[in-house]
């Protein structure tokens, strides 16, 4: 797989190719005590993995039963369901998923004749793999290497992928396949795009469960907030850094660099498990030399051999750099949010920041 670096192009349009009845559907309320419901009433929820699962737990509060198809510890890209997480998904009130991350849950959704499913990508915007993304932020000027010293004002965000998901529709391919075809599915370590993302799934639980709405729109409310809270944490603690250029096991972080005008370079691509060529271990060489950079980093869940090899061969300090895909007890925090701030803090360290 080739290698992508961080900053890329953004596609014309995000909505997934040829909304399916997968995609937005018209959702109707589900009916108490029956198919979709838990024996005391509330709806059942089926997340495809943590980053779903968490949105599905906060936005649903205590009216949603959730539970997860991917377990702690396992690898997300690589999930295969068992018969019983299959039917799972046929009996679950609302599925809540994200197309093009897990082969496998795609091709069970599209057999299960689910009637409420909401599907992540819906509701952002995607970006190419591998080619320069922009977000229509000021990250200040990165394309010379020689000096990070400021990363432009990061404070004002609201303006970023300002978009109607239903007016818009993906180009350039599908999903399918372990390459996940050209767009980047890593859209929850922004949390910008993460917020609209919750939005979303808010509005789905809302037209699902309408008498439950307004607990759905205050828990979709005060999630964004904190969503809102921690890119501003984000903005201010990477505004200023000795060097923009951080290197990662594998491309998960491309959304989250060109959020705050980074680069990320990574050993792998988009799937965690490629082994990178001879020649791209030599670029990283001299991509580590050039930009200073003295941290590289690695993942809990996806082998470290690579990494470790190449920060022994260069002498650089090691570090973890956590995509949120799973929670377990090796992890930096109990959720999404205190992950992502020790990935914050990470960051900090290796990049130098002021």
């Amino acid at each position: 797989m080739t290698v992508m670096n961080a900053r890329r192009r953004p596609l014309i349009s995000a909505t997934v190719a040829g909304a399916t009845a997968l995609g937005v559907l018209s959702l109707t309320a589900c009916g108490e005590g029956g198919s979709g419901t838990t024996e005391d009433g509330r709806m059942s929820v089926v997340a495809s993995f943590y980053p779903m699962q968490f949105l599905a737990e906060r936005i649903g509060g205590d009216h949603v039963s959730v539970e997860t198809l991917t377990e702690p510890g396992v690898e997300p890209h690589d999930l295969e369901l068992n018969a019983k997480q299959t039917g799972r998904l046929s009996e679950a009130g609302m599925i809540v998923y994200l197309k093009g991350l897990q082969p496998a849950v795609d091709e069970a959704i599209d057999q299960s004749g689910a009637e409420h499913v909401v599907e992540a990508t819906e509701h952002t915007k995607l970006s190419e793999s591998g080619d320069d993304h922009d977000h229509g932020g000021d990250h200040g000027d990165h394309d010379d290497h020689g000096d990070h010293g400021d990363h432009g004002d990061h404070d004002d965000h609201d303006d970023h992928d300002d978009h109607d998901p239903g007016d818009e529709e993906h180009d350039g391919g599908g999903h399918e396949g372990h390459d996940h075809g050209p767009l980047d599915p890593h859209v929850w370590l922004d949390p910008v795009k993460y917020a609209e993302v919750a939005e979303g799934v808010g509005k789905a639980m809302a037209e699902a469960d309408p008498d439950n709405s307004d607990d759905y729109a205050d828990n979709t409310s005060a999630l964004a907030k904190e969503l809102r809270t921690l890119d501003k944490e984000f903005s201010d603690g990477l505004k200023k850094t000795r060097t923009s250029t951080f290197v990662t096991t594998h491309s998960a972080f491309g959304y989250l660099a060109d959020r705050y005008g980074l680069d990320e370079e990574s050993v792998a691509g988009l799937d965690p498990e490629s082994e990178p060529s001879p020649a791209r271990m030599k670029e990283l060489h001299g991509i580590v030399r050039e930009e200073k950079v003295n941290t590289v980093f690695f993942e809990q869940i996806a082998s470290d051999r690579t990494v470790k090899s190449l920060a022994g061969d260069l002498k650089l300090k090691t570090d973890v750099l956590d995509p949120v895909e799973g929670i377990t007890k090796e992890s930096r925090g109990k959720n999404y949010l205190e992950v992502m701030r020790a990935n914050l803090a990470a960051l900090q360290k290796a990049l130098g920041a002021e």
